[in-house]
């Protein structure tokens, strides 16, 4: 057993001792929650595989020691779906595995019901979607999304003890996410609920980075008007939300949006370690996880007197919806909470048209083909435009000074 294990052992049977009070301590609760889901026991929760259902059974504790109550059919705590697994979107053989939801609920006796969601499941030992370029390793997924698991159970812990409960709540560990969302997308098709009576839904993915200037991403603030009003007013431990717009997005509060339900998604930023085996739990910034946690349940409380939300569309679901169309790409990930003018880098991948070009990651990129980049959907806009083979410049910001950098796609 590496000293690693045995810690992430240690830590959880301290944290066991805990549940014998009336509710552990939030910060340690929260360690708890994270270590067990990204330890090497649990070989990356990959979907339909042995690790994830130890995941799902330990929800289910989790659950069941908060005083929740199943709400998959039959009265169980596990919603089964089947999906199609391909080692590569170009393998002619498929696999059919079975992956299951969690599904716990809160029952106020009210009208309504929110949705409090996040994904369990991970890539195993690298399956698609990786980044690592060695020998197959676990991949834990402490903050994808092992952290935002551990903040839907902290946020059941603290509506479960009275807080807010002029709404009913349902909490959904999804699995699939990784492999295109297909928890999500079953339950909405499947749901154990009315989706009519459902007021609005939030989904944590990706949520234990919180930064030192604690800036807080808020994707799908568009899809109703409610949410600029509450968001604007908040101010809790000195978080600054980031919003966008679109409730489509690469995580399962799209699935809800599509069914035309008010959704948020709350995400702390990219980082180096994602989607590769570095991604390990003494890495989770723990007081921002707890101060990421105590932001949305104030948002929670702000909405709790306001009845159902309305829903709106966005704007740019259109524009949204293209990304699957996009000939080439640039190998880059973006830093999403960035508020500056321009593309950050956060990161690059090695081989790829960027790190070919000299791009770095802290570049800015604020030129692409001559025109002004100044945010994510400018850069898109103009990503679009290109073809394999084609050539263009890229103007980066690299501290103080500009760099124009040819690229081939």
């Amino acid at each position: 057993m590496t000293s690693k294990n045995y810690f992430f052992l240690l830590l959880l049977f301290f944290g066991n001792l805990t549940a014998n009070a009336q509710q552990a301590d939030p910060m340690l609760q929260l360690q708890v929650d994270v270590v067990y889901l990204a330890s090497d026991l649990l070989e990356g929760r990959e979907t339909g595989k042995k690790g994830e259902r130890m995941a799902a059974e330990y929800i289910a504790h989790r659950y069941e020691e908060i005083g929740l109550s199943p709400k998959a059919y039959g009265g169980k705590w596990y919603q089964d779906f089947e999906v199609q697994y391909k080692a590569h979107p170009h393998a002619k053989e498929t696999e059919t595995r079975t992956a299951r939801n969690v599904i716990g609920y809160l029952d106020n006796d009210a009208e309504h019901t929110v949705v409090v969601g996040a994904h369990y499941d991970h890539l195993g030992h690298g399956i698609m979607g990786s980044r690592h370029t060695g020998d197959p390793a676990v991949h834990n997924g402490a903050d994808d999304n092992a952290s935002g698991v551990a903040l839907m159970l902290q946020l059941a812990e603290q509506l479960k003890a009275g807080r807010a409960a002029n709404n009913n709540y349902l909490f959904i560990a999804f699995s699939g996410e990784e492999m295109g969302l297909f928890g999500s997308k079953y339950f909405v098709n499947n749901p154990t609920v009315n989706l009519g009576k459902v007021n609005y839904m939030l989904n944590m993915d990706m949520v234990g980075r919180l930064n030192e200037e604690k800036v807080l991403s808020v994707n799908a603030a568009g899809t109703s008007p409610a949410w600029e009003a509450v968001l604007g007013d908040l101010s809790i431990g000195g978080i600054e939300a980031v919003t966008s717009e679109s409730g489509i997005g690469p995580s399962d509060h799209t699935s809800f949006y599509l069914k035309d339900i008010p959704v948020l998604h709350f995400f702390t930023g990219q980082h180096d370690d994602y989607h590769k085996p570095e991604d390990d739990a003494e890495l989770v910034n723990y007081q921002g996880l707890l101060l990421t946690t105590e932001y949305i349940l104030a948002l929670i409380e702000e909405l709790d007197g306001e009845g159902k939300l309305a829903f709106t569309k966005t704007k740019d679901e259109e524009e949204s919806r293209r990304a699957a169309d996009y000939k080439v790409t640039l190998g880059v990930m973006p830093d999403y909470v960035f508020q500056g003018q321009g593309l950050k880098i956060d990161g690059v991948m090695d081989g790829r048209t960027a790190a070919k070009a000299g791009i770095q990651e802290g570049d800015i990129v604020v030129k692409m083909g001559g025109i002004k980049i100044k945010d994510i959907y400018a850069y898109m806009d103009e990503l679009a435009k290109y073809e394999s083979g084609d050539k263009t410049t890229v103007v980066v910001k690299r501290g103080e000074e500009e760099i124009q950098l040819e690229v081939e796609f």
